[in-house]
């Protein structure tokens, strides 16, 4: 056998950005009802929302936790991190781990530059260490997964970054805690509603499509129900630019301030109704109806008045705990994630840069399996130069998607924790609501396949490197970032 023929050839087939990508399989067919949240579902903010919230935030700890005047010098840094980044409390670090709880070696930060010395600051443990979720070491860990996140961990980095340059010694404990509070200032006061109220066009991404989804939801003859944590002023000022004036006739129930995750576990609020002006109402409620609005409440009192149970319902969220997790593990409804980064990952993945260098770095591991077995000291200096070059190619497909933390849904070979709770929790995924607009709604969505280690592949799209002797043709949707 040559070695040519561990060389697979370059793939032609790329991936459509709009695609619903499926974990479970279901059918559109059986879902009746259709609910959603609002920010990042329904609504998609530019990149000024987290700009604004970062200032914002920056300057809530300086005015009033009295942290340096220094820190004004920092500004947003938007291409700094990713969603799905954990972050250890105790020691200040910011972390990318994967599925099996390793981390990525050269995406530990503690300020907006990499700790090159990594071993000597996570536990001490040796390079193939497995770092646990649940502190093992003592440590508190948290995972951020929420789109909104992304300028509280940029915060924190700034925030570490500025005392290290000063030599000013901090509490971490207590510099997570401040910047958690800061950002959630923002949120309560109601800083940010005001200012995105105030300039929607600014902040909010209009998306005629968005609409067309509801309408075509409408059209068919589904039920619709809206559970958000937003403010009642705030979502309306939002759908009326997104949507119309008329937008709350399309759905048949209206949930503001919901307080989720609470929302689907705690039994003990009762949903209470607000009229347009914003006022609450004291009497109790027997009916969730449509073209009201209700404040709070708690997903047993939902299903009881509504009586959605079950698989006919599909809940559509961006945060995969927050939105999805109760749903799918404790009520039976079907799930679908939104996750805006898939549309700029893939096509990322579909250009000529990406799948040249995937298709290399997945020759030379095919070679460095095979040709290992040859000891005599030529044949293992041109494998050490492999391994050298396999290790350079895997740093080039990180940066290829962010130059500090890489892609959201890998760490190398190796899917993200993000990717790893996304496949628990959600029957379907996409970019965004619009990608429902290329389905009928008879449609069933089947997940690939995808051959065991142990499994040999039957199609030659899922040939993985040197599994076979003989050459094969690789498929780009089945080699994922990094």
């Amino acid at each position: 056998m040559s070695t040519t023929d561990l060389i697979p050839v370059i793939s032609k087939n790329f991936v459509n950005p709009d695609t619903i990508f499926a974990n479970n399989q279901m059918s559109l067919q059986d879902i009746e009802i259709y609910g959603f949240d609002y920010d990042y579902t329904l609504a998609f903010y530019s990149s000024h929302l987290h700009t604004l919230i970062f200032n914002i935030a920056r300057d809530i700890l300086i005015h009033e936790h009295r942290y340096p005047e220094g820190l004004r010098e920092y500004d947003y840094i938007p291409n700094f991190v990713i969603r799905g980044l954990h972050y250890d409390v105790q020691k200040a670090l910011l972390m990318k781990i994967d599925a099996f709880h390793y981390i990525q070696l050269g995406t530990v930060y503690r300020t907006v530059f990499c700790v090159c010395g990594v071993m000597k600051y996570v536990c001490g443990l040796k390079p193939s260490f497995n770092l646990s979720i649940q502190s093992s070491h003592g440590h508190t860990m948290k995972q951020f997964m929420d789109i909104f996140s992304l300028p509280e961990m940029t915060l924190l980095s700034c925030v570490s970054d500025y005392f290290m340059k000063h030599n000013i010694d901090y509490e971490p404990v207590h510099l997570y805690k401040d910047v958690k509070e800061a950002i959630g200032d923002v949120h309560v006061r109601g800083i940010m509603y005001r200012a995105v109220e105030a300039d929607i066009e600014k902040y909010i991404c209009y998306a005629e499509q968005t609409h067309a989804v509801l309408r075509k939801l409408s059209k068919n003859g589904k039920k619709m129900f809206l559970i958000t944590n937003s403010p009642f002023d705030f979502v309306d000022r939002g759908m009326n630019y997104i949507v119309g004036k008329d937008w709350r006739d399309l759905f048949d129930v209206v949930i503001v301030q919901a307080d989720k995750p609470g929302f689907f576990n705690d039994r003990r609020k009762p949903f209470r109704r607000v009229t347009d002006k914003g006022v609450l109402l004291w009497d109790r409620i027997h009916h969730l109806e449509k073209g009201q609005i209700y404040k709070q409440g708690n997903l047993y009192e939902f299903l009881r008045l509504t009586g959605w149970r079950g698989s006919k319902v599909l809940y559509f969220g961006d945060h995969i705990y927050s939105d999805l997790a109760d749903l799918t593990l404790k009520h039976g409804w079907r799930t679908g994630a939104i996750i805006p980064e898939l549309r700029k990952e893939i096509k990322i993945m579909n250009t000529e840069e990406y799948v040249h260098t995937m298709t290399w770095l997945q020759a030379l591991t095919g070679l460095l399996e095979h040709m290992q077995v040859h000891r005599d000291s030529a044949s293992q200096t041109v494998i050490q130069q492999w391994i050298n070059e396999r290790e350079e190619m895997r740093l080039r497909t990180k940066d290829i998607f962010n130059a500090q933390f890489g892609s959201l849904f890998r760490t190398y070979h190796n899917p993200t924790y993000f990717t790893r709770r996304l496949s628990r929790f959600a029957d379907i995924y996409m970019a965004s609501l619009s990608c429902l607009l290329n389905y009928d709604l008879q449609h069933t969505f089947y997940p690939r396949r995808t051959p065991l280690q142990h499994e040999s592949p039957i199609w030659p799209e899922q040939t993985s490197t040197g599994a076979m002797n003989i050459p094969f043709q690789s498929h780009s949707t089945t080699t994922g970032p990094e």
